[in-house]
């Protein structure tokens, strides 16, 4: 199927706008809105796989709920062990320089301890990661192999209640953490751990947060250096750069809508070849449910300026998502539309840089073959979820991709380029579909599919033929 990307961006946004008007009426008897839950201001986000990992992991137990008697009291010890075992069936990859069929077996295992309370305002969590690759037609790389790892260690200093009380009750505390992070913010995209990708995103410097995800305003401020992930080696900083970032979230009407303005800054050092860049990145990003109708959103956008070198960057980038959620029907399906789009680069020999820094986000669910990123894209996707038993759920959709320019990389193979322009800008769309099944309250079970049919810059620049993937996923928490 070939669709006109300018007629979509023109039109996608006033139709889903008539859409709500006009469905919303018509839904609201049917649908109950989601209620703040007792004791906070948070509310998730109904968009498509936007809910961030919580902190500490979510397969971190308090040791006082182990069910152990000798250890009811511990409530100041969080610990967690978690093992991920996942095969995967790649034929073509377009990632790949060479084309074949690879059947990597993907291991991660993940342990954390955290002390907290007990030696307030002191606090401390350390996370170990272990991720290894077998059974590849092609060279190990750190996408899949980091062995022996720390991805969260941090020194904490935490004051409970310094900044008063929300409307609730809540406590409004200060924390300051220092060491090496492994955190996500907003809707994962520009700052994610990559929950998905075998190796963690990781960071080494400053995390501090006035407020808690509880509470009706909340502010983050990061001084950070991402880390370089080296397969045998312990991680180090990336040389002389540097990200820095402030983070609001405004949750007083959280049934309605959530604010995020943000601001984030990286900063490049010129070095051993390397240009020196600045960019500057403010943004806000919006969510909520529309009432009683049961439409949902998500959207957001960011404006992007500074130098990379002698050229001046003018970049933006924005997405936006409306859901609809048929409440009373016992399987909860979820119909959503979404619209993704990140400059990129219009003339490389002009003084103008205009390629979306992407920073350090997820790559799934932009391609669950993990070819897109959020940079140079135009991508709109139709989804449908359910879940048709309480331990089952299922999600499956469908995407098309083109370049926003034509005549700058597709970094999802090997930075590909065609300056000229004359391969045209439709990449190809992709089919997907994955089943998650609870085998019991510690086990889970993931299988998926995703067929990618490549288009014409593909097709000219790459290799011809589409492309298959296929995977199996077991997942363990061990308390």
């Amino acid at each position: 199927m070939h669709l006109n990307a300018k007629h979509l961006r023109k039109r996608s946004v006033p139709f889903l706008a008539t859409l709500l008007l006009i469905a919303a009426p018509a839904f609201a008897e049917d649908y109950e809105a989601p209620k703040l839950s007792r004791g906070t201001f948070y509310q998730n986000p109904l968009s498509y796989s936007t809910t961030r990992d919580p902190d500490p992991p979510k397969y971190v137990r308090n040791v006082s709920e182990l069910g152990i008697d000798s250890l009811l009291n511990v409530n100041w010890l969080d610990v967690g062990l978690d093992y991920r075992f996942r095969y995967e069936y790649r034929d073509d990859d377009i990632r790949r320089a060479q084309a074949g069929l690879d059947e990597p077996w993907l291991h991660r295992t993940r342990a954390y301890i955290g002390i907290k309370e007990i030696a307030d305002p002191f606090r401390f969590a350390a996370e170990l990661q272990d991720s290894r690759r077998y059974n590849s037609n092609y060279p190990r790389d750190n996408r899949d192999v980091n062995e022996f790892e720390f991805i969260r260690l941090y020194g904490e200093l935490y004051f409970k209640d310094l900044l008063g009380h929300d409307a609730i009750g809540n406590p409004r505390p200060l924390s300051i953490r220092y060491g090496i992070h492994n955190f996500e913010f907003l809707d994962r995209r520009l700052l994610g751990n990559n929950q998905w990708r075998n190796t963690a995103n990781t960071f080494q410097g400053i995390h501090a947060s006035l407020g808690q995800e509880s509470n009706d305003w909340q502010i983050d401020l990061l001084a950070v250096q991402p880390l370089y992930r080296s397969q045998y080696r312990w991680d180090r900083p990336v040389e002389q750069q540097w990200l820095y970032g402030v983070i609001g979230h405004w949750r007083k009407w959280p049934e309605i809508v959530t604010l995020e303005p943000y601001y984030l800054a990286l900063s490049q050092s010129a070095h051993a070849g390397v240009a020196e860049r600045f960019v500057h990145s403010p943004g806000i990003r919006a969510y909520g449910i529309v009432g009683s109708t049961g439409f949902d959103y998500d959207t957001s956008f960011t404006y992007q300026f500074g130098r990379n070198g002698s050229r001046s960057i003018r970049a933006f980038a924005y997405v936006g998502e409306i859901g609809y959620t048929w409440a009373t029907n016992p399987w909860k399906p979820r119909f959503s539309l979404f619209y993704g789009h990140a400059s990129g680069d219009r003339d490389p020999n002009d003084a103008k840089d205009n390629r979306f820094e992407r920073l350090f986000g997820f790559g799934r669910p932009w391609s669950a073959n993990d070819y897109i990123v959020y940079e140079n894209i135009s991508t709109p996707k139709a989804r449908v979820e359910f879940k048709p038993r309480h331990d089952l759920r299922v999600d499956f959709g469908y995407s098309w991709y083109w370049l926003a320019s034509d005549k700058d990389r597709f970094a999802g193979a090997n930075n590909v380029r065609d300056v000229t322009g004359r391969s045209g800008g439709y990449l190809g769309s992709e089919f997907d579909i994955r089943a998650r099944y609870a085998w019991s309250p510690k086990t889970e079970i993931i299988v998926g599919y995703a067929h990618f049919t490549n288009g014409g810059f593909i097709e000219n620049n790459v290799r011809r033929g589409d492309t298959d993937f296929a995977y199996f996923e077991f997942n363990h928490r061990f308390f």
